[in-house]
């Protein structure tokens, strides 16, 4: 008996530190594309790019990012090559430091479009070997722990890049100071690809979670639509930061030097309370002894996403701000008790393809959601909530469906 018990704490160990490299992963790769990712459009300007075929060129690489995942996600559950496609999308982000060595705008939509490409290969395979780790430790805290870094890794990025051209001194930063910074991506993707290669040999030989002949027979489960449909209206009105930015500009609310400083703390709420609400999650498992059970957890999403939309859109700074950090929580919940969701709602034989159709749903609402909003602000912010509003209340009525399908 003792012999097992130790044998199962060095199996949890060995899974907090598979969680914890995955974790590290992310953090590596977010300081790359994040930090890339809010300067592309000045770079692109200076190398002849128009507003249209910025637009046009970011709209193609997210398409990709998020459509390719649905493919990337069957094809890993059925080759089962899951570190195939995690090693060849990480492999892909070299195009982000390979932008120091552009000098026409082609090429650089070209490695920029690759980098979203290689996002859309990896997210359901890497997904889906966390999931099978986070089994020993707890699909909430195991995702909690690896938004943490991640969101570590998506405010160190753009800071690296603000703080490289603050060196340069003052006035407008030319071409060769883009290129210099983009240059600096090779020092954190050199120590990505490291940690992959360590977390492979690890991981290797290991089998974290076990398939039984029942499961293994399993396909996606009604549940598992129930709550894609879930999924879709609840991103729906989950309003993207940057139309809260373009609000605060608009309205004249804070400067435009404090709107990043805004978005900094949304991150660092994400941060800290993604591990907070994955406890939880595990917590609602343990305490009703079932699989799914985490799930009841998901009504705050739709509950907190109706408070932030009228104070996300108001006139008032104070209001403003407890509407980003709730933003904040909510992003830390979606990254983490959502993607935990699919874990336990699914097997592992279909865990890559659950993952694939998750972020295909997911960034489709994200797009066609954000889309929606753009064209109404303008148009009536009273409608704008109103309808807003709705698509939650949609939310709420869907949980309750989903959980009277729980087991």
């Amino acid at each position: 008996m003792k012999m097992k018990e130790l044998l199962k704490n060095k199996e949890v160990k060995r899974a907090y530190i598979i969680i914890l490299l995955f974790g590290i992963i992310s953090l590596f790769g977010d300081i790359i594309y994040e930090g890339a990712r809010g300067v592309n459009g000045p770079y692109l300007k200076i190398l002849g790019s128009n507003a249209f075929i910025l637009g046009l060129i970011i709209g193609i690489s997210e398409f990709v990012g998020y459509g390719l995942r649905f493919f990337s996600g069957y094809l890993s559950d059925k080759t089962k090559a899951h570190w195939i496609f995690l090693f060849v999308g990480y492999s892909l982000l070299i195009s982000i430091p390979l932008l120091s060595l552009t000098g026409v705008w082609q090429l650089a939509a070209l490695l920029i479009v690759l980098e979203r490409l290689g996002k859309g290969l990896r997210s359901p395979a890497r997904d889906t070997l966390v999931s099978f780790a986070t089994k020993k430790v707890g699909t909430g805290i195991g995702f909690g722990i690896s938004e943490f870094f991640d969101q570590i890794g998506a405010t160190a990025g753009p800071l690296i890049f603000s703080l490289f051209f603050i060196s340069k001194g003052g006035g407008e930063r030319s071409l060769t100071d883009y290129q210099s910074a983009y240059r600096i991506m090779f020092i954190p993707y050199v120590l990505l690809i490291t940690v992959i290669i360590t977390v492979y040999i690890i991981y290797k030989g290991n089998k974290f979670e076990s398939e039984t002949k029942k499961i293994e027979n399993e396909g996606l489960s009604k549940l598992f639509w129930i709550y894609s449909l879930f999924t879709f209206t609840t991103t729906f009105g989950f309003v993207n930061f940057a139309l809260i930015g373009y609000h605060m500009k608009d309205v004249k609310i804070v400067s435009d030097n404090v709107i990043p400083l805004f978005y900094a703390v949304a991150m660092l709420v994400d941060a800290f309370f993604a591990i907070i609400i994955g406890k939880i999650y595990d917590n609602f498992k343990e305490n009703f002894k079932k699989e799914d059970a985490g799930l009841n957890l998901l009504v705050v999403i739709p509950m907190l996403t109706t408070f932030i939309i009228p104070m996300a859109f108001s006139m008032n700074y104070y209001l403003i701000l407890v509407a980003v950090i709730l933003w904040g929580i909510v992003m830390a919940a979606h990254e983490t008790i959502m993607k935990a969701a699919i874990a336990d709602i699914t097997s592992i034989k279909k865990r890559g393809t659950g993952y694939g159709v998750f972020n295909l749903i997911y960034g489709l609402s994200f797009f066609i959601g954000s889309s929606f909003i753009g064209f109404l602000y303008d148009f009536s912010k009273g409608i704008l909530i109103t309808f807003l509003i709705f698509s939650q209340i949609i939310s709420i009525y869907l949980f309750f469906l989903l959980k009277r399908n729980l087991s």
